[in-house]
């Protein structure tokens, strides 16, 4: 039972491996959870809950050991706009909804489709993600005076960029030292260090908010419940969902491909959306799966479900013991890694494959990135990219489609055709055909074709008419089984026509 419930049925599954990468993903998480939900205008242990009660509910009962989630930017990011119309308490009821929507998804077997989004628009994706989260952090260069937001000048202002650039550097250096401790953590306690023992006046988290250290309480959202309240959080909780469940469910297949196992779709979905509920009325923002964070985990030898349990618990130890420490930490630490986080999150690669992939391709890729940077709407844009690609799969198809022509041994005309017959193609196919000059008998071959759809059916069906109309008979060979199907069901066509196959 045990084995089943962390995950270890693998016997080289080392337990140490697994406390230890527990206790450095909680490192790498704290900050990250701090950052977004200082960036969204949060108290900040609304993010830590985030961390904590996603890491724990989605370990345990997620389809995939070794995943980790948490308070994750995907989708706070798109809930920034409720926040500042509406407040937080239009949050937490959204995130409520959004976790409604993600078991549904599940519950329905829905998640497998996440396996249709395009490999552009996945680029797309995590480069306009990145994009608004580096730019998300040139706002901590503002400070509020009498209720104007200015930029920081002066010394203020030079702390700040140097603060920024040594956890920066320190971020980038250590890992050259050692794997061992994460590198975000270490760049945090140097960068705090620093300002400690120098005694620097810079902007602190304890400059945004006290963090009680308090175990997170039921708390129902404190709204009305009515229409027009339903009205408001929906289009966010649809569009929070739907980005929670893309990132968590690519994730999911990344951990697949490493591990070289299967992961449940539906299982994490179901998982992801109790995590998200429980998250609305426990006063957390919410969240994800997070791919940095599962990445780190992985590295750390981790492939159970411990590793992510032990991750969750030290982020609740830290929020109960750890909370005046974290105070101290300064805001350009979190900036910096933040920076860090966009920096490695954008595809750098996709700028090589502009050249290499093809046109449409790399259009996809450019306006899934620049929808997410302009309206800071992630499904929307995964959305866009996806129909568009689908449209640009279904041209590519629609103009392939040909029929190559010969005659049989009677001198009857073969028409065989080659590519799908669907909606897009439909047009092209009823053009290759002339029944006034045609034999009185003609063949159509369908052996190197697919009979798809209700307008492939009428397709055939008009060409079948317009022979009829010449006093000429169509026969139609070599279909095959659906399309025997969708013939017969459709009731378009006569039993004589039909007997032909």
């Amino acid at each position: 039972m045990l084995q089943n419930i962390f995950g270890l049925k693998d016997k080289n599954i080392l337990i140490q491996n697994e406390i230890l990468a527990g206790l450095t993903v909680a490192m790498t998480m704290i900050p990250e959870s701090l950052s977004f939900a200082i960036l969204a205008g949060l108290h900040p242990l609304t993010g830590l809950y985030a961390a904590f009660l996603m890491g724990i509910i989605t370990a345990i009962f997620g389809g995939r050991p070794g995943m980790v989630s948490g308070g994750a930017g995907a989708t706070i990011i798109v809930m920034i706009s409720l926040i500042s119309m509406y407040g937080v308490e239009y949050l937490f009821a959204a995130v409520v909804l959004a976790g409604i929507i993600q078991i549904m998804v599940g519950v329905l077997k829905l998640g497998r489709f996440v396996r249709f989004i395009p490999q552009p628009v996945m680029y797309g994706f995590l480069n306009g993600l990145a994009v608004v989260i580096f730019f998300a952090q040139i706002a901590q260069f503002k400070i509020d005076i009498d209720g104007v937001s200015t930029w920081l000048s002066g010394i203020p202002l030079y702390m700040m960029i140097g603060l920024t650039l040594l956890t920066i550097f320190v971020v980038t250096l250590f890992p050259k030292i050692t794997k061992k401790v994460p590198a975000t953590l270490i760049a945090i306690i140097v960068t705090t260090a620093v300002v400690f023992l120098f005694q620097l006046d810079t902007r602190k988290v304890v400059d945004i908010a006290h963090i009680s250290g308090s175990l997170p309480s039921f708390h129902i959202p404190s709204l009305p419940f009515t229409l027009e309240t339903l009205q408001i959080i929906l289009p966010f909780s649809l569009v929070m969902a739907g980005v929670g469940l893309v990132e968590s469910l690519l994730t999911l297949n990344i951990v697949d491909e490493i591990t070289n196992s299967k992961g449940d779709t539906n299982k994490e979905a179901v998982a992801q959306g109790v995590a998200n509920i429980t998250n609305g009325f426990f006063g957390g923002m919410g969240g994800c799966a997070m791919i940095a964070q599962t990445l780190v985990n992985l590295d750390a030898g981790a492939r159970s479900r411990i590793a992510a349990i032990i991750g969750s618990l030290t982020i609740l130890a830290i929020i109960l013991v750890g909370a005046p420490v974290i105070e101290q930490i300064p805001l350009a630490a979190l900036v910096g890694v933040m920076i860090i986080v966009a920096i490695t999150t954008f595809k750098w690669v996709s700028f090589q494959l502009v050249t290499r992939m093809p046109r449409a391709d790399v259009f996809v890729l450019f306006l899934v990135t620049g929808i997410i940077i302009l309206t800071h709407n992630l499904a929307l844009a995964v959305l866009i990219g996806v129909i568009v690609s689908a449209l640009v799969f279904a041209w590519d198809n629609a103009i392939r489609i040909r029929a190559r022509k010969s005659f049989d041994a009677d001198g009857n005309k073969v028409y065989a055709i080659y590519g799908p017959l669907f909606f897009g193609s439909t047009t092209t196919f009823t053009e290759k055909f002339t029944p006034h000059k045609d034999t009185a008998i003609i063949t159509i071959d369908f052996l190197e074709s697919r009979i798809v759809d209700m307008s492939a059916l009428e397709a055939i069906k008009k060409v079948v008419d317009k022979y009829k109309e010449h006093n000429k008979q169509v026969i139609l060979i070599n279909i095959n089984a659906e399309g025997k199907r969708l013939l017969s069901n459709s009731k378009l066509f006569t039993d004589d026509l039909l007997e032909n196959n």
